[in-house]
């Protein structure tokens, strides 16, 4: 049985790791994607701030990791001296979860980030947004012929057309998320095959001395 899992990062982050009170090993999980389901691609979905980095909507399907973290690191080496604390430090944490996602692309994990769009409110304040919901339905759409079950790292509502979708084609869907802030009908539609990550702690919990060994913390 072939089968896949995408991964929607937004979601499993503050769905799942700020509700659980615990970090996810990316590396565990992918480990126990492999095992368990002997999953054969894993597909992460997630926004990225690129600091001015040229990206080519048209040409690429993902920001060029590798290429990004060169830009940013030049942008800290260059600009360093000329950037307030405050300026300094968030460009510095940016860096890092760049540095995370090239971690997770040594893993296994196949990404697929998108740019984070800066929008204004009407009170003057700014948000950051990167929703990846279309971009993940994309792919399981356009991946469909290539697995007969499919593993969702999501507990977001807005999937449920396409996994209804994919359980009219034959495919055998699993469901992996947060219990207590998974949206009912997914529960509901997954039923049996609905697993919540807290009974997976002992398996996926990422222990303080892996974090510093990799820098995550």
């Amino acid at each position: 049985m072939r089968t896949l899992a995408f991964i929607d990062a937004s979601n499993l982050f503050y769905g799942g790791e700020k509700s659980l009170g615990w970090k996810i090993d990316y590396q565990k999980l992918l480990q126990y994607l492999r095992e368990k389901y002997q999953v054969e691609a894993a597909f992460y979905f997630g926004g990225v701030e690129i600091h001015n980095f040229q990206f080519d909507y048209l040409a690429n399907d993902t920001v060029p990791i590798d290429l990004l973290v060169s830009h940013l690191s030049r942008l800290v080496h260059e600009r360093g001296d000329t950037l307030d604390d405050a300026a300094l430090l968030l460009l510095s944490r940016h860096l890092a979860r760049v540095r995370f996602y090239v971690r997770l692309q040594e893993f296994g994990y196949q990404l697929r980030l998108k740019p984070v769009k800066l929008y204004t409110n009407d009170d003057g304040t700014t948000r950051r947004k990167a929703n990846c919901d279309v971009d993940m339905t994309f792919v399981l759409m356009k991946e469909q012929e290539h697995f007969d079950r499919v593993i969702i790292l999501s507990g977001d509502g807005d999937f449920l057309p396409v996994l209804k979708h994919l359980r009219k084609e034959g495919k055998e869907i699993i469901v992996l998320a947060r219990g207590p802030r998974a949206a009912r009908e997914i529960r509901q539609f997954a039923g049996g095959n609905f697993r919540d990550f807290e009974y997976l702690k002992y398996l996926l919990k990422m222990e303080d001395e892996v974090n510093k060994r990799r820098g995550l913390i």
